[in-house]
């Protein structure tokens, strides 16, 4: 099965050489946050309570697609964000939406008096305002992977903003959600601009991601500075049950 991803949209050399933005799980993990890396051979990932993100080499082969295998477990579901190969035969595609990469071209970015830091302390109120608002993945120690910025009202977290992969000289701003009842008030926007202040101030640049179907969310991303990089795909597939080389020595019925 083919699962061709868009191509980039203008950061690329006349040779075609790999940006680091192409393959950011990878870039991360090798890089800045590879003390949260977990391997098999060239195949790494995040830890499972920490996020989701996986990455495979930048031209996987056979026994790369077996590690990743190993390393997820017989069946498991695996996300491949950014894949733009062909899977190989005995695993299926379970989950594909186009999404896009955006970097920032302009943002006025800049602190914000009511945005306050937040911690592990706060990952229980930061849970339940995710499975609320539903912005992506965040899970119980995402909060490690940078700085999260918090806008309570009475006490009560209300909206978020943080970081996640962290790629040689670039950050993405992730885990963007405002509780329904004050959505309107801009805050969303705010918090942007105010982790995209931080990651500026440490001399890098920030990206994000989002769904290409979100309209809403690319306006304003648009309207803040950010730029199309380019077009990717969101995608997971489900590992074989058994390695291929137990399948390939199974009897035929």
């Amino acid at each position: 099965m083919s699962l061709i991803a868009g191509a980039g949209v203008g950061d690329r050399t006349a040779a075609d050489t790999p940006h680091v933005l192409d393959n950011p799980a990878l870039a991360s993990l090798t890089g800045p946050h590879a003390h949260f890396a977990q391997r098999r051979g060239r195949v790494l990932r995040y830890p499972v309570d920490v996020s989701p993100w996986l990455a495979l080499p930048d031209e996987p082969d056979a026994r790369d697609w077996a590690d990743l295998a190993a390393l997820a477990g017989p069946g498991a579901e695996i996300p491949l964000a950014g894949y733009r190969g062909e899977v190989p035969d005995g695993w299926e595609i379970t989950f594909r939406i186009d999404g896009v990469q955006f970097v920032d071209d302009g943002l006025a970015a800049a602190p914000d008096a009511e945005a306050v830091r937040l911690g592990p302390a706060d990952v229980p109120e930061m849970l339940d305002l995710v499975a609320r608002t539903r912005p992506g993945p965040f899970l119980p120690r995402t909060v490690e992977l940078g700085t999260y910025l918090g806008i309570r009202r009475r006490g009560a977290l209300i909206a978020m903003a943080g970081e996640r992969l962290h790629p040689p000289g670039w950050t993405e701003i992730s885990a963007v959600c405002t509780d329904p009842a004050f959505r309107g008030e801009g805050l969303a926007t705010r918090l942007i601009l105010a982790v995209a202040h931080g990651i500026r101030e440490r001399g890098e640049t920030p990206f994000l991601h989002t769904s290409a179907e979100n309209t809403g969310a690319i306006r304003l991303y648009e309207s803040l500075g950010f730029r199309l990089r380019r077009r990717t795909a969101f995608l997971a597939a489900r590992a074989p049950e058994r390695p291929a080389d137990e399948r390939a020595a199974a009897p035929v019925a």
